[in-house]
């Protein structure tokens, strides 16, 4: 079993500071989601197809998303790093959750025979966290 450093949370192996930003920053999406939502139903209008828009209120075409990533990594000094290692990032996030291949396929927007092998060849067997979750599942339930 890996040990964690000093200062570090045992279980996950990260600091626990970076982890209580982590989580504070998905309930704060979800709450603006949530609001967004609302305020869609409140004004009996259906919610749009694309929550992701540009600064225009548009919908972004895949060039535009393209530079504007390409400008917003080299402004963060961040060089190799495509938008679709973020999309892996996600499946992988999600594994590492517990989710199932068909949540994740759904969530998304992979097909099922596409999650498996993203999972397999590029980000599971690097990830010390999937084993973690993996053994806590099997205590809960007993089988060990």
């Amino acid at each position: 079993m890996r040990r964690a450093r000093p200062g570090q949370d045992e279980k996950q192996g990260e600091e626990p500071q970076a982890q209580a930003d982590r989580d504070d920053r998905g309930r704060t999406l979800k709450r603006l989601l949530d609001a967004l939502k609302a305020s869609y139903e409140y004004a009996g209008r259906p919610l749009p197809a694309t929550i992701l828009l540009t600064e225009r209120g548009q919908s972004w075409t895949s060039a535009g998303l393209r530079t504007s990533w390409r400008k917003a990594c080299a402004k963060a000094g961040i060089a190799g790093l495509t938008f679709h290692d973020l999309h892996g990032s996600v499946v992988t996030r999600l594994a590492i959750a517990g989710a199932s291949v068909q949540q994740i396929a759904t969530i998304t927007g992979h097909s099922l025979k596409d999650v498996e092998p993203i999972l397999d060849t590029h980000y599971l067997n690097r990830d010390f966290g999937i084993t973690e979750t993996a053994i806590s599942k099997l205590e809960k339930r007993g089988k060990m």
